[in-house]
């Protein structure tokens, strides 16, 4: 016969395992990505503004340029390599035999 653990109580009925009321509301993929993708297209509008200002003299500091687009290049790599990735964690799933 089995012997029940010390210090852990049975589930009482009715009582649910997860309190549904106290959970946050949870993103979805698609939100999460499609924000992610779009501050990645501002940042690359921010920088093409700023070297259009420079050429048209509105802004002097080529420090500013300069910083916009690192910003949008450092940007656009980091999307770039987490689309790779999440193509080769789909492409290992779908390699996985059942």
């Amino acid at each position: 016969m089995v012997d029940r653990i010390d210090g852990v109580k049975p589930i009482q009925p009715g009582v649910s395992k997860i309190d549904q009321t106290s959970r946050k509301p949870q993103t979805d993929f698609k939100d999460m990505l499609m924000k992610a993708i779009e501050e990645v297209n501002q940042s690359q509008k921010e920088a093409e503004k700023a070297a259009i200002d420079f050429a048209t003299g509105k802004i002097s500091s080529v420090h500013d340029v300069i910083l916009k687009a690192e910003e949008a290049t450092m940007t656009l790599r980091l999307t770039t390599e987490v689309r790779n990735r999440i193509i080769e964690a789909y492409r290992e799933i779908m390699r996985m035999q059942i």
